[in-house]
């Protein structure tokens, strides 16, 4: 079994598109081991974007993330990561096909408003989780 991080982003948020998320999810198989909602804070979007922040973007993409308070989950499955991702889509809401969650819902003229953030890579997601989960906060 493999975990994985999300974070549902304030443009999935400001649709009500959060239960339908995480509805996807676990209909292929994801089990929900934690999850809460939280304001972030320029702090944690410092620490969580650092290799973005010498983009022109960087400002942008922490603004947008602090819009309004976000859910943030730990999936749980086989091959989680690769299977969140999958149904992901692509990054680029416009590049991600019909069926994938980007695809249906993400919006095709901002790469930012692109409804989840999900690790790329073990290492990603156990720094993730780490960042945003105590211990205790994870069943």
């Amino acid at each position: 079994m493999e975990r994985t991080f999300i974070i549902l982003k304030p443009d999935c948020m400001e649709k009500k598109l959060a239960g339908t998320v995480l509805s996807r999810f676990e209909k292929a198989g994801l089990k929900i081991v934690a999850c809460k909602m939280q304001q972030l804070t320029d702090s944690l979007l410092r620490e969580h974007y650092s290799h973005l922040t010498d983009k022109p973007f960087f400002g942008f993409l922490c603004d947008y993330m602090k819009k309004m308070p976000v859910i943030m989950a730990i999936l749980e499955g086989e091959d989680a990561i690769a299977k969140v991702r999958e149904l992901l889509g692509p990054t680029k809401s416009a590049d991600a096909p019909a069926g994938t969650i980007r695809g249906d819902y993400g919006d095709k003229s901002i790469v930012t408003f692109n409804v989840c953030h999900a690790s790329d890579s073990p290492e990603s997601a156990a720094a993730e989780i780490k960042r945003f989960f105590a211990n205790n906060e994870i069943f």
